[in-house]
């Protein structure tokens, strides 16, 4: 799977860091419902670590569609509300 981090770059990671991501994305999703928002910061780069840390990026020359649109780590919690969808950030 490809994963673009908005002003970063791209990662290709692979369906078993899944479960630790979509834990992250709750979290991040009950923060924002709560209004939170030093959680919903800490919990967003929280996430984008791990992406980082779990995937491997890709070459900064290298367009590949990205399955998965994640927000820059200076995101507001209203940027991050409008990319949402029913199943937040990663759907699953």
């Amino acid at each position: 799977m490809i994963v673009r981090i908005m002003g970063e770059g791209q990662w290709t990671l692979d369906d078993s860091p899944l479960v630790e991501l979509n834990k992250l994305d709750d979290e991040l999703l009950a923060e924002m419902e709560s209004g939170d928002e030093d959680g919903f910061h800490r919990t967003l780069g929280a996430l984008l670590d791990a992406v980082r840390r779990l995937g491997r990026p890709l070459p900064d020359d290298a367009l590949e569609p990205s399955e998965l649109i994640l927000p820059a780590p200076d995101a507001s919690l209203e940027e991050v509300r409008a990319m949402l969808s029913d199943d937040g950030l990663i759907p699953g």
